[in-house]
């Protein structure tokens, strides 16, 4: 399974890690410098949770930040809910 989410489609970057030497100028220094810059890779916080895609529950890789957006729909706990909501499709 690919490290991407399924709802926000975020997947592992890269970028630079720097590391500074030297005092702030607003400390009395001359300033801050770059001493090394090496690559590095950014992973998303992914997380598998059981979501409602196309009506059907499935397993899926969702990022914790689709999660606190309220993208991922859980499905029920217990099945009982389920067949109370297609009575209720029924009747109505």
């Amino acid at each position: 399974m690919p490290r991407v989410c399924f709802f926000t489609q975020s997947r592992t970057t890269k970028g630079n890690k720097l590391r500074h030497r030297g005092r702030a100028k607003y400390l009395g220094g001359i300033g801050t410098k770059i001493t090394s810059c090496t690559r590095r890779t950014f992973k998303p916080n992914l997380q598998k949770v059981t979501a409602i895609i196309d009506g059907s529950p499935k397993r899926i890789q969702a990022s914790a930040k689709a999660i606190r957006q309220g993208l991922v729909v859980k499905p029920l706990k217990r099945k009982y809910g389920y067949t109370r909501q297609q009575k209720k499709a029924q009747a109505g």
